[in-house]
């Protein structure tokens, strides 16, 4: 049962939304465009607002449900765990298009908002802090996403909950290894400023 929820989680987390958007309301690939990247942050780029926002709350879902349907159905800690893991890494690598996908970041909010609130709440605000400042959605992005373990520390949450934080950040870095080049360069794109 736990083996067929697993890859329920993944194949949910796998579906491409802002690819298949993209690819309906653009007829193009959007994986040839802006970062070239499937999210919400390249819709948006490329789009504006109207596409990316149903793309943002579909990743979000993507790491929600699968999260509270294991909490619902499953008594351990660790099957919510392992399926909001494998619904991220659904995400990032989707077998549906050759395993090239997103970089996880709205996955990861849904699947947080599913486990740990209180740690969510505050990566939230550090998020828009450093956004705010530098205008940089990567690092903003990076910055929350590792200072979610030391929250869910602070709030006492379940030690699973912990390292499922550090595994997602490892994952998102991966997945952010060009940006944080960028960065390093001084040459990422900033929130407002359009690629073609």
């Amino acid at each position: 049962m736990k083996i067929l929820f697993f890859l329920f989680a993944y194949l949910f987390g796998a579906i491409p939304a802002g690819y298949i958007l993209f690819r309906l309301t653009e007829k193009k690939d959007i994986r040839n465009y802006g970062s070239r990247n499937i999210g919400a942050t390249n819709i948006l780029r490329l789009t504006g607002w109207k596409k990316a926002i149903p793309v943002l709350i579909f990743d979000m879902i993507k790491g929600f449900l699968p999260i509270f349907l294991a909490l619902k159905f499953f008594p351990d800690h660790w099957t919510p765990i392992i399926s909001g893991s494998l619904a991220i890494l659904g995400h990032c690598f989707p077998v549906y298009i050759k395993f090239k996908g997103g970089k996880g970041v709205a996955t990861t909010l849904g699947a947080y908002i599913a486990l740990a609130v209180k740690p969510l709440l505050c990566i939230i605000v550090v998020f828009l802090i450093i956004v705010a400042i530098t205008r940089y959605i990567s690092l903003g992005s990076l910055t929350a996403t590792l200072s979610f373990p030391l929250f869910s520390l602070l709030f006492n949450e379940n030690i699973e909950i912990f390292f499922f934080g550090l595994f997602i950040f490892l994952i998102i870095a991966i997945k952010h290894k060009k940006n944080i080049k960028l960065l390093i360069s001084g040459t990422e794109n900033k929130l407002g400023e359009k690629r073609i």
